[in-house]
C-alpha cells in the first residue's frame, strides 16, 4: 500500500508507510534522569465554540493520555505551553486541568509537575498584580501536592523596568514556596511576547540575572527549565548552577547530546517533543540507565529531524504538529484543538510530520495511521 503526500512545491510524491510499529516496552523506574513530557489537551470536537470561547476540553482522552505517558516511566509536565497555555486554554481551563491530573497523578503514582503563571491577568497589570497571581496560581499547584514550575510571565514582561522587578517577584514567590520549584525561562521563539525577560534583550545580560535568583534562593529552586535553543548557552548555563540545582532540558532541537551530557555534567528532560515520542523516549532513557551512551543516541538522535519539523518557525505553533501524531497514534479521536489551532500549518507540513513520524515507527497500528492521514487529505482535497 502506498500514499500520495503533497510537498511544499505543491506536487505530489508516493510514500510507502512501513506496516510494523517499533517495538517498544514499559519497564522500571528511570534511574539517571528525571524526564518530563509537557503534555497536549484533548479538545471537545463536539463543544459549540468559537476560537475565542473558553476551550472545551474531552477530559476523559486528555487524563488516558496522561495515563498512557506515565505507565511509560514519564513524568507530566502540566499546563505548560504544550497544553496551549496561552494559546487557547485559558487560566480557569488550566486550573481544572491542573486539578483533575494531579489527582490521577496520585491515583496512579504518577510524577507531575504543574505550570504556575499569570495568564488570569487580561489586560495591563502593575507588578503587585503580577505576584498577586503568580500566588494565586502557586497556592492551587501546592494545594493539589504537585510540584511548581514557576512560568515565564507576558504580564511580568510588559511590567518590569528592568532586572531590579524580575529580581523582587521571583525573590517574593521563591521565599514563600513551600517546596522547591522548577523555574522556567523560555524564549521569544515560543513566545514572542516573552522578548527581553530577564530585564535584557541580550542573552548573556538576561543569563546573569537568571542566575542572580537562583544563587539567592538554592534551596527553594529545584531546578530550571531552559527553552532557548541554544544548546552551547544551555551547557554553559548548567555548569554554573549551584551544586544541587537541576538543568532540565527543554532544547527541542539538541536534547539527546544535552541528556547524554559531558565529562562535566549533564540535563535532565522536560519536553514537549516528548509527548509523540514517549514510548521511544522512555526505552532511550533507560539505555542510558546502563551508561550505555551510544545505545541511547542511536534511538534518540534519528528523532531530531521530527522534533526540528515541528518546531519550525513560527515555533509557537509545534503544539498542531503534536496534536496531529496523536490523533494518528490512536490516542484521540479526531484532529480538533481547542483555539482552533489545527489550522496553524500546511497539509505540506502534516505530510511531512506524518512521513517522519512513521519512519521512526511511533505509530503503534500503522495502518490506522494511514487511513487518518488519507482523510485527512481527502477532506484537502488529495484524492489519489
Amino acid at each position: 500500500m502506498t500514499i500520495q503526500l503533497p510537498d511544499s512545491r505543491g506536487t505530489l510524491r508516493t510514500y510507502e508507510p512501513r506496516t510494523e510499529p517499533l517495538a517498544v516496552t514499559t519497564g522500571s523506574a528511570f534511574t539517571s534522569r528525571t524526564v518530563f513530557s509537557a503534555a497536549h489537551v484533548v479538545a471537545d470536537p463536539y463543544a459549540d465554540v468559537s476560537p475565542d470561547s473558553p476551550a472545551a476540553v474531552d477530559w476523559d482522552a486528555t487524563l488516558a493520555f496522561r495515563r498512557h505517558l506515565w505507565s511509560h516511566g514519564l513524568g507530566v509536565a502540566e499546563a505548560m505551553d504544550t497544553a496551549q497555555r496561552g494559546m487557547g486554554l485559558d487560566w480557569a481551563g488550566a486550573a481544572e486541568l491542573i486539578r483533575r491530573s494531579a489527582a490521577e497523578a496520585k491515583a496512579v503514582g504518577g510524577l507531575i509537575a504543574c505550570g504556575v503563571g499569570t495568564d488570569q491577568l487580561t489586560g495591563p497589570a502593575s507588578l503587585a498584580e503580577v505576584r498577586a497571581a503568580y500566588e494565586e496560581q502557586l497556592a492551587l499547584v501546592e494545594s493539589c501536592g504537585a510540584q511548581a514550575i514557576l512560568m515565564a510571565s507576558r504580564a511580568l514582561a510588559a511590567a518590569a523596568d528592568g532586572p531590579e522587578d524580575y529580581l523582587d517577584v521571583y525573590g517574593h514567590l521563591l521565599r514563600q514556596s513551600a517546596e522547591p520549584v522548577i523555574l522556567h525561562w523560555l524564549g521569544p521563539m515560543f513566545d514572542p511576547a516573552l522578548e527581553g525577560y530577564w530585564g535584557s534583550p541580550d542573552l548573556d545580560a538576561a543569563t546573569e540575572v537568571f542566575l542572580q535568583v537562583i544563587a539567592a534562593h538554592p534551596d527553594k529552586v529545584d531546578g530550571i527549565k531552559v527553552s532557548l535553543l541554544d544548546a552551547r548557552r544551555e551547557v554553559d548555563l548548567r555548569r554554573r548552577l549551584p551544586d544541587g540545582v537541576r538543568c532540565y532540558t527543554g532544547d527541542d532541537f539538541h536534547y539527546p547530546e544535552l541528556i547524554a551530557g559531558d565529562e562535566q555534567g549533564f540535563s535532565h528532560a522536560l519536553l514537549g517533543i516528548f509527548d509523540p515520542l514517549g514510548p521511544l523516549a522512555a526505552q532511550a532513557v533507560r539505555v542510558l540507565d546502563t551508561g550505555d551512551v551510544s545505545g541511547f543516541r542511536s534511538l534518540l538522535d534519528p528523532t531530531v529531524d521530527l522534533s526540528r519539523h515541528l518546531f519550525q518557525p513560527p515555533t509557537r505553533f509545534y503544539k498542531t504538529g503534536v496534536v496531529l501524531l496523536a490523533w494518528l497514534a490512536g490516542h484521540q479521536s479526531h484532529f480538533a484543538m481547542v483555539g482552533g489551532l489545527q489550522s496553524a500549518r500546511s497539509l505540506p507540513h502534516f505530510a511531512r510530520a506524518y512521513e517522519l513520524a512513521d519512519g521512526l515507527g511511533l505509530f503503534p497500528d500503522p495502518k490506522l495511521a494511514e487511513e487518518r492521514m488519507k482523510n485527512l487529505l481527502a477532506l484537502y482535497g488529495v484524492t489519489r
